[in-house]
């Protein structure tokens, strides 16, 4: 299961921030080995507050454990054929990191893995980054020798986009029922810097299809934008930021707004600072009357969801319906020039053979 990850505990904040900043496919940075640690250091104490305001660190490895266990009990029944399944935690940033995982694979002697990303929406920054780590892993060796395969994308599966819409009904339900119908939805999504969108990157346009297909759930009931979030430094990223589109609507008298997080699958620093701190204080001073649909985290219907979408993979890769990887994730963008990220797209197109 692969996904950013967060600090389980505030002092755990700068390692997570420096293995962030380092990583060129998320955040591409000139100099980047020697600027990366030098912006980490100096926005830890302000991301250390930040895990403090939460909790005292990010419930993420909590949820995907949680998610984890429930899908592989219901994958045992599901699909009994490969049973008994046994998922494995890679975070990209924080730990367990995609290397301690490995080398926990190689030891309990793990011969078939998929690759389940947990990011709902493909971006060569995110899935990607992540399969090109675990790349990295395999070819030095620390793995093992492992069949694998990808799960790489499922932005649009009817059970992601059920338990999606079920918290926003729970959330519109918070309203008068004379107000409903006006309500916005804002659906919030982590942003991309432009350059990574601009070499074709498909992480926005398959971000859109998840909106689109929650609302087609919803009857289109509501008016809607999707907005962008977590936006990091001087240069330009997509927008509009999540920020603005809240003032923008209280300028234009648009009042009642429902916060959605689309992108993430449970709760972490952006849903719990940014979303619940940060912006629900900003729409609260403009006197707007905002709630915040819930993350997925323990949703039944979503851990099935996980449960359906491995089962189908398992199911059409033993009978020779699909191979190793999906056909869109073998196509690069058309601007890359990353060099490893060809690379892994053909290990893992040949299940992890070199």
């Amino acid at each position: 299961m692969l996904n950013m990850g967060g600090p389980s505990t505030v002092p755990e904040t700068y390692d997570f921030l420096k293995n962030l900043f380092m990583d060129g496919d998320l955040i591409p940075l000139p100099f980047q080995r020697v600027l990366a640690p030098l912006i980490a250091k100096r926005r830890t104490p302000q991301i250390e507050k930040q895990y403090a305001d939460i909790g005292g660190g990010s419930p993420i490895l909590k949820y995907t454990e949680m998610q984890g266990a429930g899908m592989c009990e219901l994958l045992d029944e599901l699909h009994p054929e490969t049973a008994p399944h046994k998922p494995y935690v890679a975070f990209r940033y924080a730990n367990p990191l995609t290397q301690e995982t490995a080398q926990r694979m190689k030891a309990d002697g793990v011969k078939r893995a998929v690759a389940f990303t947990q990011y709902p929406q493909y971006s060569c920054s995110t899935t990607g980054s992540s399969l090109n780590e675990l790349f990295k892993r395999g070819r030095a060796g620390e793995m093992g020798d492992i069949e694998w395969s990808v799960i790489d994308r499922w932005g649009t599966h009817p059970g992601f986009i059920e338990a999606v819409a079920q918290n926003i009904e729970a959330a519109l339900a918070k309203f008068q029922a004379s107000a409903r119908s006006n309500v916005t939805i804002l659906f919030s999504a982590h942003s991309l810097p432009m350059s990574v969108v601009n070499r074709g990157d498909p992480y926005v346009l398959e971000v859109s299809a998840s909106v689109n297909a929650v609302m087609d759930r919803l009857g289109h009931s509501n008016p809607y934008r999707l907005v962008w979030q977590s936006q990091v430094g001087p240069s330009a990223w997509m927008g509009m930021q999540t920020g603005e589109a809240i003032k923008g609507l209280a300028r234009l008298g648009k009042k009642e707004v429902i916060l959605v997080p689309i992108a993430f699958t449970s709760d972490h620093i952006e849903t719990l600072y940014e979303l619940d701190l940060e912006y629900m204080k900003e729409g609260e001073e403009l006197g707007m009357e905002m709630h915040r649909a819930e993350s997925l985290n323990g949703s039944p219907v979503f851990i099935r969801a996980l449960a359906d979408i491995t089962a189908q993979h398992l199911r059409d890769y033993t009978t020779g319906k699909i191979g190793p990887t999906s056909v869109q994730m073998g196509l690069r963008c058309p601007g890359c020039k990353n060099v490893t990220c060809g690379q892994q797209k053909h290990w893992f197109a040949r299940a992890g053979c070199p």
